[in-house]
């Protein structure tokens, strides 16, 4: 296997991925098209509404990525790490440069584009490749204090650039990936047990407001320091949208309403439908039965995440393919679980089901070098 990118790796690849990234897609158009019919019933001249077809065509393009990725030697990577990384940070930057849209400043629109950019989606990704091409080159200096506060840096400086868009939910995925990697290679033990616990009580401080252990207009004066009154009401329980998740997920019962026949969701009681709070919609229509089923497709594509990283040739792949595992838990986890009511909502997508062109395609270059590092399975 030589050069930078070889079709043959093509018969290397795992295709029963592949069933399980057009399920995923046909999901999506399913709950985007069934959440954006409007008034009207369904039919096949209503079916595939704009927003459907706008995440069909992002669908494309990430196929393309896919495959390009699948059948690049993912060991390049680390020649272009610093460069990706630093385009990605002269992107975030340049958002406070740019005017908002929706009142944040998180997209480049361009006209000639088919879909805006998200860079924040990107950095996700990006943070994880420079992560392990560094951990990697300190492979003989992984348990020194001073690798483990480079390699922070690395990943502090997107995550404090992506939580000042805001966008809390985005820079929040950051930090259970960034300890597993930490995990994985041995970082300064101590170090790693500290960051971890710091977080668990933060994260445990966070869950103990949302779940109304401590009041939370009594903390208010307290968490408005550090956080925003918009963000700090994501951690009130009883806001309208947990409230409607949960709703939606509750009647759906065991096997749903039936394709675009929910009324909760139907009638536009169901905020952010095609994004956020693809899951409930889903489950309305399908019920615990389809979220079953949805949750156990998932379940196959972090299991080969898990599997390439078992059979990953070299440590770089190693930790590039564990990296990009725990990325894609994360969103599934963290996803669900704010529409179930156990998290806070922080606006975070499930992977390949929500809209979201920039989230799409980052997958999608994702799981194709996931591919690429199973393909060199056989390399020696």
């Amino acid at each position: 296997m030589g050069g930078f990118w070889d079709p043959r790796l093509l018969r290397r690849i795992d295709f029963k991925v592949l069933p399980i990234i057009l399920v995923l897609m046909a999901v999506s158009v399913m709950v985007i098209s069934s959440s954006t019919l409007g008034h009207h019933s369904f039919s096949t001249e209503f079916f595939l509404t704009p927003l459907a077809k706008n995440q069909i065509r992002a669908f494309g393009v990430g196929l393309i990525a896919f495959f390009f990725f699948a059948c690049m030697d993912y060991r390049r990577l680390r020649e272009w790490t610093w460069i990706i990384y630093l385009v990605i940070l002269v992107m975030l930057v340049g958002l406070y440069f740019t005017a908002p849209i929706h009142n944040v400043r998180r997209w480049y629109r361009f006209w000639f584009l088919p879909m805006d950019i998200q860079p924040s989606e990107y950095a996700k990704l990006v943070v994880v490749i420079a992560l392990a091409w560094f951990l990697e080159r300190r492979e003989s200096k992984i348990g020194q204090m001073s690798t483990f506060w480079q390699a922070s840096l690395i990943v502090f400086i997107p995550f404090a650039l992506i939580l000042k868009q805001p966008d809390l939910g985005t820079a929040l995925v950051l930090v259970p990936t960034t300890l597993v990697m930490y995990y994985l290679v041995g970082v300064n033990r101590k170090a790693v047990i500290f960051l971890t616990v710091v977080g668990a009580l933060v994260f445990g401080f966070v869950l103990s407001i949302y779940l109304g252990i401590l009041s939370h207009e009594e903390m208010r004066g307290v968490v408005t320091h550090f956080l925003k009154d918009y963000q700090y009401e994501r951690l009130n329980p009883n806001t309208y949208h947990q409230r409607a998740g949960q709703t939606a997920i509750a009647l759906g019962r065991y096997f749903g309403s039936g394709f675009c026949k929910s009324d909760f969701m139907g009638r536009g009681w169901l905020p952010y439908a095609f994004t956020d709070s693809v899951f409930p919609a889903f489950t309305e229509e399908f019920g615990m039965v389809g979220a079953f089923f949805l949750l156990s497709i998932y379940f196959g594509l972090i299991y080969f995440g898990f599997h390439v990283t078992g059979v990953a040739k070299d440590h770089f792949g190693r930790l590039l393919s564990a990296g990009i595992t725990v990325f894609i838990a994360v969103h599934v986890v963290i996803n669900v679980g704010m529409m179930c009511g156990f998290l806070p909502i922080t606006g975070v997508p499930l992977v390949l089901v929500s809209y979201g062109g920039s989230s799409v395609l980052v997958t999608m270059i994702a799981l194709g070098i996931l591919q690429s590092i199973y393909a060199g399975r056989f390399r020696f």
